[in-house]
């Protein structure tokens, strides 16, 4: 997605910037939203975990969602509008493979300290604290896309 971005992509923003600027709005009202729904999110610890809504998603559905989930988006066009500003193919493939090399490893730790913090995430008052929190990290976020 960032090579795919920062070799065409960003070639239109180019010749038409307010595509980019409405694109940064809708990402920026959707992190809102999905802050808000965060926080206010019912700590429901005794959901059905085989039922097809708490099916996680395939290795391939979760790559293909990336191109329609606004923030991979707007993680892109910041990533290669700060890293790789002249767009050349050497600077997009250079960020492509360092975010490919940075992600694996990530998101590996985010799905072991996932299983594990699900154990500390037993009673719905942590549970909720842990929503307001991540709720409050994801709504600074905002800050960034605004800076």
């Amino acid at each position: 997605m960032v090579a795919v971005v920062g070799l065409g992509l960003m070639q239109i923003f180019t010749v038409y910037p307010i595509i980019q600027k409405v694109l940064k709005i809708v990402c920026m009202i959707y992190l809102v939203y999905l802050s808000y729904k965060i926080a206010v999110s019912s700590p429901d610890l005794k959901a059905d975990e085989t039922s097809e809504e708490a099916r996680p998603f395939t290795f391939l559905q979760a790559a293909l969602f990336q191109w329609v989930n606004p923030k991979a988006i707007a993680m892109t066009l910041s990533a290669i509008s700060i890293f790789a500003p002249s767009n050349s193919i050497q600077e997009v493939m250079s960020v492509a493979i360092i975010f490919g090399l940075v992600n694996l490893p990530s998101v590996s730790l985010w799905v072991v300290i996932g299983q594990q913090i699900r154990r500390f995430l037993n009673e719905p008052k942590r549970l909720r604290f842990f929503n307001y929190v991540m709720a409050s990290l994801l709504f600074a976020t905002l800050g960034f896309i605004l800076g």
